[in-house]
């Protein structure tokens, strides 16, 4: 039921709707999948971060991106870059670079999107009321750290090289289904890291003339088309991150072998 007021000035007000939302699809759909898929995602890596095991297989020198690089005194082989941290529970071992990929994932505009909508309700959907009374933007804490997204992205960029290296270091060993695997991984990795907004901006931002620029330009249009796939590849890599784990904690734990092709 809707009333319409009529202002001082004689014309009619804005229509006063009782119902929270006109809308009569399944609008709820989106933001609950959303919610069960990142939820899922997130407790199944921090199982994972938190067993300190069955992250490394010492035959063919693979090592999960939850554990790389890899700097407790429990890595053995698997620690490349020295063991400057302690053995202990609360200490991840890979606690140098997932603050700073967890700090990439929380601020990139895509996930800011999916779980402003699926975990704060706010909104929950295009024409459904927020979920909160009042709106302060990102000017507050927490929220104003969304801006260090820029400074996030270089260090993905450099985590990524480090899961460049370890795909690599891998594939001395010959070529298996693991190695397969990673690279898969890894590649996808770059393509969602590249897609970023904040790499599309540092490619062709602050410039007023693309012609002066070939170069800048020729990769801004790269990382271009990859940014409208910028969605779809935030979850497939979270999809490729946890086979890739799951994989590898697999064979350290002897469930399986590795389908070697080579070697």
């Amino acid at each position: 039921m809707t009333t319409t007021a009529t202002t001082p000035g004689g014309s009619r007000a804005r229509a006063a709707i009782a119902a929270k939302t006109l809308r009569t699809d399944r609008w709820w759909l989106a933001p609950l999948v959303t919610f069960v898929g990142l939820a899922a995602w997130v407790t199944y890596a921090t199982v994972r971060v938190f067993m300190h095991q069955w992250f490394f297989v010492d035959d063919y020198h693979y090592l999960t991106p939850f554990y790389s690089p890899c700097l407790t005194d429990v890595c053995g082989d698997a620690a490349m870059f020295g063991t400057p941290l302690p053995k202990f529970f609360l200490i991840p071992e890979a606690a140098f670079s997932l603050p700073f990929l967890l700090l990439f994932r929380l601020t990139c505009y895509y996930y800011r999107k999916a779980y402003y909508r699926s975990f704060w309700l706010s909104p929950p959907a295009c024409a459904v009321p927020d979920g909160h009374k009042r709106y302060s933007g990102e000017t507050r804490f927490p929220l104003i750290f969304q801006n260090a997204h820029r400074y996030a992205f270089y260090a993905a960029v450099i985590i990524s090289l480090i899961n460049t290296w370890d795909a690599a270091v891998a594939q001395a060993t010959g070529l298996g289904l693991g190695n397969v695997i990673l690279w898969v991984n890894v590649i996808l990795l770059w393509a969602y890291t590249l897609s970023c907004h904040s790499c599309r901006h540092i490619a062709g931002g602050r410039l007023k003339h693309f012609s002066k620029h070939p170069v800048r330009y020729r990769f801004w249009t790269f990382v271009s088309k990859l940014n409208t796939r910028h969605m779809q590849l935030a979850w497939i890599t979270l999809g490729t991150l946890a086979l890739t784990d799951f994989y590898i904690m697999g064979l350290a734990a002897e469930w399986y072998s590795d389908l070697r092709f080579i070697n």
